[in-house]
């Protein structure tokens, strides 16, 4: 129990033959407990055991043997004081301030201080100290500070609010609600075949959660995002609070944030009607007159065709849309070309959304030709670039350039692409079924090949995953076609369509059918074979 007083005699000062010895004192600390060897105690000696203790001056637990007795905190206040005396709270001979203070009873009284009123040492210390353990002070300095929302004041306060401390529990509470999610999510692992990694950071995450909202019935989504910065999964405890019907989606639509922003500088009134004509394009109307929702492309392309022209109007004056004149709508508007079409595509969006709900009197606007937009002649791709990828080593890659460039198929098509979508040969599309090129199902069954060997128990039905949607039932996004295959795959599809055209001398029903475009899609791509005004100039 004890270690050997001398190599010689194993035996420890206690149990040496011919008596009990008392313990030395330690030569270098002069304590007289914990002996351990050559005069030195447990706490001095380099090779003894890592016990950890408590500080000698504000008694915190914790302290290691390499801080000599005292915590990191204590030791810094002894080089800003060093001079000891007797505390005027604790009578203790310690290190104390200008104040006559020890750091443990300055420390009890800045953790009582409220929000900008002076230390009072004596109330705070009145009814006792709360001890702590060592140097849990130390980690806010290595928090980023939040950026303030107003310049500091000379009087702000760097201590915590009292009322945002809460006292955390030591040792973990049963929680139902613990119970319920960590079942849903061991049984998502084995649908979705989650590795250990991924069902042991899903756990973690939800019992964050839990510990930081003991007292709440539901969890919001704001919180649960707050998950990115302990580098915790956020969609999949989403899913499992949603399936347990614990979650409050208080998230704004990222559509929401930047209508906000970009009309920001905008006068009140301005901002008022146009947050009408973005409510009714966003949710559309049920009520007359009637209109169904617009994407959300179709709302920024829009706002950012008519936005310089709403900046202007408000620098020169002008608070309110209703105040704008026919005049004021043909002085804005460009000569001609895309950049008159544009914009008054857009500003006819506006004023007839805010005619239409009565919100102004007559729209400036109508009766206006701004004349169409003219759509870019489409042109072929580089073959080299389309031939990289087809020969491509990644089978996704190779399999996406297979899809594309033999068939035309959309990027919206192919991710939402599904297992069962692939029977004898074919691909079966919502609204025509393609008999499947010989090279392209070389490149299907290699990247099934893949898919299963590179996720073998998941669940996911559609039939391109990656890393993030292996674990769950959704497609991949809409970037991720693009970045697999290095270049837009829109080109390619474009590239394909052009090629068919040139192929069939321009048979505008054979490109409708064999690519489900409409008629008139069809016809720009046969336009190609006799531009307009070429007969003109031979």
């Amino acid at each position: 129990m004890k270690p050997v007083a001398t190599k010689r005699h194993q035996f420890c000062f206690t149990c040496q033959p011919g008596g009990s010895f008392p313990e030395p004192p330690c030569r270098r600390c002069g304590s007289v407990d914990d002996y351990y060897s050559a005069g030195l105690c447990a706490r001095c000696h380099q090779y003894a055991p890592q016990q950890p203790g408590s500080c000698e001056d504000c008694h915190a637990w914790g302290v290691a043997r390499q801080q000599q007795g005292v915590c990191y905190g204590c030791r810094n206040w002894r080089k800003s004081h060093p001079i000891p005396g007797p505390c005027t709270i604790c009578s203790r001979w310690r290190p104390v301030d200008s104040r006559r203070l020890c750091r443990l009873c300055w420390r009890q009284a800045a953790n009582q201080r409220r929000p900008q009123q002076p230390l009072d040492p004596v109330a705070a210390n009145r009814c006792g100290q709360q001890l702590f353990f060592a140097d849990m002070h130390r980690q806010a300095r290595n928090r980023a500070p939040a950026a303030p929302a107003s310049p500091p004041t000379s009087s702000s306060s760097t201590t915590t609010p009292h009322h945002l401390r809460q006292q955390l529990d030591l040792f973990d509470q049963p929680d139902p609600r613990l119970e319920i999610l960590e079942s849903i999510s061991r049984d998502r692992a084995v649908r979705f075949g989650w590795s250990k990694v991924t069902l042991k950071r899903v756990l973690a995450g939800i019992r964050t959660l839990c510990r930081l909202h003991p007292a709440a019935d539901t969890i919001r989504a704001t919180d649960v995002a707050a998950l990115t910065a302990r580098g915790l999964p956020v969609s999949q405890c989403l899913d499992l609070f949603a399936a347990a019907e614990m979650l409050h989606d208080d998230r704004t639509p990222a559509i929401e944030a930047w209508f906000a922003r970009q009309v920001a500088d905008l006068p009140e009134a301005m901002v008022s009607e146009l947050q009408l004509w973005f409510d009714v394009l966003s949710n559309g109307s049920t009520q007359p007159p009637r209109s169904r929702p617009r994407s959300p492309i179709t709302i920024k392309t829009r706002l950012a065709w008519a936005l310089p022209t709403l900046k202007a109007w408000a620098y020169q004056g002008h608070q309110s849309l209703r105040e704008i004149s026919r005049q004021d709508v043909e002085v804005a508007l460009p000569a001609g070309g895309n950049p008159r079409a544009t914009l008054g595509y857009a500003l006819r969006s506006i004023f007839g959304t805010l005619k239409a709900h009565k919100t102004i009197f007559t729209n400036p606007t109508s009766r206006i030709d701004v004349g169409t937009i003219d759509r870019h002649q489409p042109l072929p791709l580089d073959p080299d670039q389309i031939r990289e990828a087809f020969t491509s080593t990644d089978p996704g890659r190779a399999v996406l350039a297979g899809l594309i460039a033999f068939h035309g198929i959309r990027s919206k098509e192919i991710r939402d692409l599904a297992l069962t979508d692939l029977r004898d040969g074919r691909l079966h599309l919502p609204d025509r079924t393609i008999p499947l090129a010989e090279p392209v199902k070389t490149r299907l069954a290699v990247w099934l090949d893949y898919r299963n060997d590179r996720w073998p128990h998941t669940a996911n039905p559609h039939l391109f995953i990656h890393h993030r949607t292996a674990t769950g039932t959704g497609p991949v996004g809409s970037r991720w076609v693009g970045l697999a295959l290095g270049f837009s795959p829109d080109a390619l599809r474009q590239d394909r369509i052009l090629d068919e055209a040139l192929a069939t001398s321009g048979d505008v029903r054979r490109i409708s059918d064999l690519f489900g475009v409409t008629v008139k899609t069809a016809e720009r791509y046969a336009r190609v074979l006799d531009p307009p005004g070429l007969r003109a100039h031979v």
